[in-house]
């Protein structure tokens, strides 16, 4: 998905299997941010910087979802970690994070793997891809300011 491009409408399940629509989100901006894996060091500050800006990013028009390929009960638990005030989409078929394009080859301590490639869109008020940041732009410990700033 790049810039100007119009998100699918049926973007998955969430951490209680409540079907997400676009449509949802209609006339507010979505930070939908796609991340690696519940409940690791740098998942954990991004998801909670966005929880610390929550309430500005709603004054200013967004909404906030997060995705990764972890399943429905790992999601719960870190919210419930964390107070997330957001849901997460449970992508265990890796659906979304192939529709957008951030499930890649990745590599760690020289051994390479596939996973999500850690990459925020803003999807404005009409559905359509406003901003992309790609995985070496995105400061996990400052994101909620990042997106806030831009």
């Amino acid at each position: 998905m790049n810039i100007g491009d119009k998100a699918p409408e049926l973007l998955g399940h969430d951490e209680n299997g409540k079907e997400i629509r676009l449509s949802d989100f209609k006339g507010r901006k979505l930070v939908l941010y796609f991340y690696p894996k519940d409940l690791t060091s740098g998942c954990t500050a991004e998801a909670c910087s966005l929880r610390d800006n929550y309430e500005r990013l709603q004054a200013e028009g967004y909404e906030v979802l997060g995705v990764s390929v972890d399943d429905d009960k790992s999601h719960r638990k870190f919210i419930e970690k964390h107070q997330l005030p957001f849901s997460l989409i449970a992508d265990v078929d890796h659906k979304l994070v192939e529709t957008f394009g951030v499930w890649g080859e990745k590599s760690m301590y020289g051994r390479k793997y596939f996973g999500t490639l850690r990459t925020t869109f803003i999807i404005d008020e009409e559905g359509k891809i406003a901003k992309v940041y790609q995985p070496k732009q995105i400061k996990t410990k400052t994101h909620g300011e990042q997106v806030l700033s831009d």
